[in-house]
């Protein structure tokens, strides 16, 4: 017979790019019902952060933005976002002036 315990114990995925190419990612196990804020509070990297650099992350869930009170559900994928250093309107003007043509869309089916 399974353990009541282990029925409803959640797995989440926590993930952060805190470079490009660098990647922390964990998985961890919470009881139900759990919040955004206890599933990054098992990740010894999210706590070994500094205070003010965790204020300016923004969280979301399966790349949705939600508060750190958020319900998790068994599978979900919590995201840390890091603020953007250039508005990516203004960085493809950039290019288009440096480049001076335009790049062509991506088909439908390219991935």
């Amino acid at each position: 017979m399974a353990n009541d315990d282990a029925v409803n114990l959640m797995r989440i995925e926590v993930m952060y790019a805190p470079a490009p190419h660098e990647l922390h990612h964990t998985v961890v196990q919470l009881p139900a019902p759990a919040t955004l804020g206890q599933a990054l509070a098992m990740c010894d990297w999210w706590l070994a952060m500094p205070s003010e650099h965790r204020q300016a992350l923004q969280a979301g869930v399966w790349s949705r933005a939600c508060e750190h009170d958020a319900l998790l559900r068994d599978g979900d994928r919590v995201e840390l976002y890091r603020p953007l250093r250039v508005d990516p309107k203004e960085a493809r003007r950039q290019r288009y002036r440096r480049d001076g043509l335009r790049r062509a869309p991506r088909s439908a089916g390219a991935g």
